[in-house]
């Protein structure tokens, strides 16, 4: 990691590139895990087009950019619904992720003050990273539409937005 990173909103087409990172990611780390259909529905969530479109209604994307490649991406609904998330596998436990995490939270929050909770649907492999990151289980693994899953929650009452979760 040579070049220092810039964490800014995906601007207008820049989504296949986001979603090439994305792919590859979840391709390389998460993809052995999902049945054939269940790689299918999420690469047909992933669709750079319907990334855009989500970005442009009640979703943000905020990218962690080395200016020379994407490391990070952090894609979310006003709501607190962490939809994507996902860094380049040699910015992994660099603290990239956990910067991504608090900066879309301020977002968030600053979009949506009411704001009090923030979830994400973990794939089973990122359990772990997650509850590094302050996220807990909330309720057992399961799967939808052929996708893997594990529900967790993450209080921001209990979070201090000041300082990045551990990663």
């Amino acid at each position: 990691m040579n070049s220092p990173l810039v964490y800014r909103l995906m601007r207008p087409g820049e989504e296949a590139d986001v979603t090439d990172l994305v792919m590859r990611v979840f391709d390389e780390f998460v993809a052995p895990q999902f049945s054939v259909e269940g790689r299918r529905e999420f690469q047909s969530y992933a669709d750079p087009h319907l990334l855009l479109l989500r970005s442009r209604w009640n979703h943000f994307v905020l990218l962690a950019d080395t200016q020379k490649e994407i490391a990070g991406m952090i894609e979310m609904r006003c709501d607190g619904h962490v939809a994507l998330f996902f860094v380049e596998g040699e910015f992994q436990s660099s603290g990239v992720g956990g910067e991504l995490l608090r900066r879309a939270l301020e977002i968030c929050r600053r979009r949506n003050p009411e704001v009090s909770k923030v979830t994400v649907n973990s794939s089973p492999n990122a359990v772990v990273t997650y509850e590094r990151l302050g996220f807990c289980r909330a309720g057992p693994e399961r799967t939808e539409d052929q996708v893997r899953f594990v529900p967790m929650v993450l209080d921001l009452l209990d979070t201090n937005l000041s300082r990045p979760p551990a990663e």
